[in-house]
């Protein structure tokens, strides 16, 4: 099966998010990828990823991506954070972050922990 991650970038994070996932372009084409709106879209069009998109985050894309990880359709989630920014939805990214709690899915907040999660991930799926 094929691991299952979501990506999502604040505004500010969205450059960050690009670099992340283009070091690891070649494994998460191995991956089922779904991403929040803009975010989504900037991994299509700049590394080619297919990538399934949910709503901006402000929009519902948070809570889209949190209904599929209560379902269990998540493995993990990429979410960069901009901790220094007010964002209208921060009700809506808590709930994701507390469901990524809630059922025990990995969740890196920041790069480094993007890097972490990332490449234990993909040393796992290289020993399979």
């Amino acid at each position: 099966m094929k691991t299952r991650i979501a990506l999502i970038a604040h505004d500010k994070k969205k450059d960050d998010m690009i670099a992340v996932a283009g070091e690891y372009a070649a494994f998460l084409k191995t991956c089922d990828l779904v991403a929040t709106g803009t975010t989504g879209g900037r991994l299509i069009d700049e590394l080619g990823l297919t990538v399934t998109r949910k709503h901006s985050g402000p929009f519902g894309g948070d809570l889209q991506i949190g209904a599929l990880l209560v379902e269990g359709q998540i493995d993990c989630v990429i979410f960069l954070r901009d901790p220094m920014t007010p964002q209208p939805h921060e009700p809506d990214i808590n709930a994701l972050v507390r469901a990524c709690d809630v059922h025990n899915i990995p969740c890196a907040t920041n790069v480094t922990s993007a890097h972490l999660v990332l490449s234990q991930l993909r040393l796992r799926a290289a020993q399979a």
